[in-house]
């Protein structure tokens, strides 16, 4: 009789542990997919940015270097931005000319004149229409920074200058974007439709023109 127990005694023990582990498996892979599963209700939106920003690798739009320019405060300091803009683009190109610049740094200078001359009469409609005065210098820190540049000279100096015009087309090209989506005027929003092409296409020929004095 003990001889024939001891068999089912130990069938018994084996079937009661294969169960435990069976058990275990079970709850280790529901809770695994609780973790993985947003809970009923739950606001997907940061989770949806989280996933947006790991697939291209960056939170930065279109690749920018410099990072997003957040929008001004309103509309009018807008304006005095996008004015002194122009005017940093032009007075530093007329210096560029001045010192016989060549190639592509004298073919930047010309279109910058041009085009920023451009713009500004463009820009100065709008704010005649609001009673705005515009600036018509350069703002502080291109001010600063006019005097290092007018004791280089030659390939120096283009070097510079290309660069110079590199980074501030990008600013530039930023705080546009980032102001046509805060901005309601209509003027300013068909300012920046127009003009921002232009911007871009000049930080491309700053680019090209850099990557060429390297």
């Amino acid at each position: 009789m003990k001889r024939t127990l001891l068999p089912l005694l130990a069938a018994a023990c084996l079937c009661l542990t294969s169960c435990g582990d069976a058990n275990k498996t079970a709850e280790s892979s529901t809770d695994s997919n609780m973790a993985n599963t947003p809970a009923a209700g739950a606001d997907t939106t940061a989770m949806d940015g989280m996933r947006d920003t790991t697939a291209t690798g960056s939170g930065t739009a279109m690749g920018d270097p410099n990072g997003p320019t957040g929008p001004h405060k309103d509309d009018n300091e807008f304006m005095m931005t996008a004015a002194h803009s122009d005017q940093n683009e032009i007075q530093q190109s007329k210096m560029a000319l001045a010192k016989g610049v060549t190639g592509m740094a004298k073919e930047m200078a010309d279109k910058m004149i041009a085009d920023h001359t451009k713009s500004t009469a463009d820009l100065k409609k709008i704010a005649a229409k609001k009673g705005i005065t515009l600036p018509t210098d350069m703002d502080a820190e291109h001010k600063a920074m006019a005097p290092a540049m007018e004791k280089l000279s030659g390939k120096d100096f283009e070097a510079k200058y290309l660069t110079q015009m590199q980074d501030d087309h990008q600013k530039t090209a930023n705080t546009m974007m980032a102001h046509e989506k805060m901005t309601n005027d209509a003027d300013l929003k068909a300012f920046i439709g127009k003009t921002l092409p232009v911007v871009q296409m000049h930080l491309g020929m700053a680019k090209k023109g850099s990557d060429m004095k390297m």
